[in-house]
């Protein structure tokens, strides 16, 4: 009983996740699909957080790396020396936001994927901003429930390929692959839809303008600080900020204390806010109460939570 119990765990060290995935006679990786994609990611994440990191990037790197030689050598054949190198060059090809761990949009960078599918990462196209992420969250959110549903995610990747002159490539089987595969990917709370912030990691924006260090605990604003975050969302130049604009830059500050949020936070939110301010129910934020909302921010030591 105890040699066979051996074997098994001398088997199981054995296993490369990562081998069925290359040629065996050119140890190439071969293109994923959008299911085989997923595989691989939940099998690295295996707490599921929505990160490779620690013990589970080392075991990733182990196996990719040794799942490249045709010979069955075990990942625990690569040196802790090795490692660290490894993963030295590997996180600085591949972190992105240099945040030392992999994220599912840094994974895809890397895998070979369906051309279609990769698409939908969006890699060089990130929004603007997130008026345009309200934008497009107000026209796909279409039964207004505050909630993306499948359906209507659907509807958004049929859009997206069809921007990208791909539709024609992808059948309607298909599509529901890669529709249920990005929910799986991205509903971190696993409830069959997409709340804010999760459609906010499918649909990234350039930059959160409101994270730069000059709004978060400074030692002063100044006027041209003040005018360029009312520039960056007054997008259609009326001297105000309202509707999508006002939405978009309150999502920004929503996510300077909150990492899941949901359409509800936001409202619940923006009546904190607004109220702080004397907001005067116009549905408008002018320049004088913006000033008002990021003194109160610059002034929060940088490690507030509240």
């Amino acid at each position: 009983m105890e040699q066979s119990a051996n074997s098994k765990v001398h088997l199981e060290k054995a296993q490369n996740f990562m081998r069925q995935y290359r040629d065996p006679e050119s140890r190439e990786l071969k293109k994923l699909s959008a299911n085989q994609f997923m595989d691989v990611w939940s099998h690295y994440d295996r707490d599921g957080n929505g990160y490779i990191e620690g013990s589970e990037l080392d075991g990733f790197l182990k196996e990719f790396v040794s799942s490249a030689n045709a010979t069955d050598i075990s990942p625990e054949s690569l040196t802790d020396e090795m490692l660290v190198e490894l993963k030295s060059c590997f996180m600085e090809a591949y972190d992105d936001n240099q945040d030392g761990k992999i994220d599912i949009r840094e994974l895809a960078q890397l895998l070979p994927m369906e051309e279609n599918f990769l698409l939908l990462f969006r890699f060089d196209n990130p929004l603007e901003s997130s008026v345009e992420f309200m934008k497009i969250w107000r026209e796909y959110d279409s039964d207004n429930s505050g909630y993306i549903e499948a359906d209507e995610l659907k509807n958004f990747l049929r859009d997206l390929l069809k921007e990208a002159k791909k539709i024609n490539d992808v059948s309607e089987d298909k599509l529901i692959e890669y529709t249920d595969t990005m929910l799986r990917v991205f509903d971190a709370n696993k409830d069959g839809r997409l709340q804010l912030s999760e459609m906010a990691k499918l649909l990234p924006v350039k930059e959160n303008f409101l994270c730069r260090q000059v709004f978060k605990g400074a030692a002063k604003l100044t006027k041209e600080d003040i005018e360029k975050v009312f520039s960056l969302y007054d997008r259609d130049n009326n001297g105000s900020i309202e509707n999508e604009e006002l939405r978009g830059f309150l999502k920004d500050l929503l996510e300077l204390v909150k990492k899941d949020y949901d359409a509800q936070d936001l409202i619940e939110f923006e009546e904190t806010i607004l109220r702080g301010v004397g907001y005067d129910k116009d549905g408008k934020i002018s320049r004088k109460e913006l000033t008002m909302i990021l003194l109160a921010l610059a002034k929060l030591p940088p490690d507030d939570d509240q």
